[in-house]
């Protein structure tokens, strides 16, 4: 039995899937290549995945694909309360502006774009905050902002991303009574905590992690060392890499975000609730990736983080 730090549902009452994203790739075709344009081959992926089955679906500001998932929801036939829907206001990053001066103001384009009334879940979608980019934003200016949103009732749930402990130390100190409810970083079998002790940290305080880039193993290196382990695992259990990837994340109690344009890849993705790694296998992937360590996003800011945090050696997962 997988145990969650918090247990989200549609607002209908359904329990929640993994979620399907609809964010890196597509950011970058839609800025570089179809500017202005719909892109259908996106509409058409988010589409299959609600159809087999997903209920969740994650996008960001920062993404510009708001327009096309909420074609998708329209041509999937989906009721809306039956769907949960994440997206997150960006501070702007790396000299690239914001795009809204503020979450108050990214909420009203948001439910605009996705022409709907509500957004399941709103997140910060970094901490990294330059004044030059987020029009003298900070990030307490921005958080205050967040729980303005929540009692305007336009979200239903609120959160950050790629945030480290102090971090989120800073905005729980605004109002303690407030906690954020998710942070969504990257996490997988090699990198298995993003910044040290995020996890017993989120875990501790009631906040639920969400993993991006869990299937990284696969994708973002040529040869993963850590591969043959997992094939090996994937014929001892007769799934594929992708499904023993993302078990060994939701097994942690964190829930992934993940994509595909196979039809069959997704069922297999929704289809991780329905075995479990033996603790020996999942100690075994555990260890071989804390060996073969790699962060693949805001690795630089990153590693200024974790060299600033001082925690005991025992926080490994």
């Amino acid at each position: 039995m997988v145990e969650f730090t918090r247990k989200f549902t549609t607002k209908s009452g359904i329990p929640i899937t993994i979620g399907a994203g609809s964010g890196t790739k597509w950011q970058w075709f839609k800025k570089n290549q179809n500017q202005g344009n719909l892109t259908q081959e996106l509409i058409d992926q988010l589409v299959l995945a609600l159809k087999v089955g997903f209920n969740h679906i994650d996008t960001a500001e920062y993404y510009t694909t708001h327009e096309e998932v909420a074609a998708a929801i329209k041509q999937s036939g989906k009721k809306r309360e039956d769907l949960f829907l994440t997206t997150k206001y960006s501070p702007g990053y790396l000299g690239t502006s914001c795009i809204t001066s503020g979450p108050l103001e990214s909420i009203d384009k948001a439910l605009k774009e996705f022409d709907t009334d509500y957004i399941d879940l709103f997140l910060i979608h970094s901490p990294f905050f330059d004044e030059t980019c987020s029009r003298g934003l900070t990030l307490s200016d921005a958080w205050k902002q967040m729980l303005e949103v929540k009692k305007s009732g336009k979200v239903r749930h609120i959160g950050v991303s790629n945030f480290a402990i102090p971090h989120l130390e800073e905005i729980m100190a605004i109002d303690p009574s407030v906690v954020p409810e998710v942070n969504q970083i990257e996490v997988h079998a090699q990198l298995q905590e993003q910044t040290p002790g995020i996890l017993d940290f989120c875990r501790q305080h009631q906040i639920q992690v969400e993993a991006y880039g869990p299937l990284s193993p696969l994708f973002r290196s040529e040869q993963s060392p850590i591969i043959p382990e997992v094939e090996k695992l994937a014929q001892k259990y007769q799934k594929t890499q992708a499904q023993i990837l993302l078990r060994w994340v939701y097994q942690q109690g964190i829930l992934p975000i993940t994509t595909s344009t196979n039809e069959q890849r997704l069922r297999d993705a929704l289809d991780i609730v329905n075995f479990e790694l033996e603790q020996k296998d999942l100690d075994a992937l555990t260890q071989l990736g804390l060996v073969h360590r790699q962060r693949n996003f805001f690795a630089d800011d990153m590693a200024k983080v974790e060299k600033q945090l001082t925690v005991p050696a025992a926080v490994a997962i």
